[in-house]
């Protein structure tokens, strides 16, 4: 999805990502920092058709990070990220 070269983040090949997560769980700082990353101007710059979309809930749900690939057969990922990394997540 992104290639990080000390914190460049490349979107060329994402179609969209929709990031789901619960502000009020203690295990959501990594999808926080995930959708700063790839919502930073810098990250967005590198696709502009890139979709970045956050779903807030209050439902003590898990994060979730749903990406949908440009090129690939697999269209979409979705994985659960509250036990990883923005770095990891990247």
């Amino acid at each position: 999805m992104a290639a990080t070269s000390k914190s460049t983040v490349l979107l060329k090949a994402v179609k969209k990502i929709t990031i789901q997560f619960c502000p009020f769980e203690s295990n959501v700082r990594s999808t926080r920092e995930f959708l700063a990353l790839v919502g930073s101007a810098k990250a967005r710059s590198t696709n502009m058709n890139c979709e970045v979309i956050s779903v807030v809930k209050h439902d003590k749900s898990e994060p979730v990070i749903d990406i949908t690939y440009v090129y690939i057969d697999i269209k979409k990922v979705i994985r659960t990220s509250q036990s990883l990394t923005a770095s990891e997540s990247l």
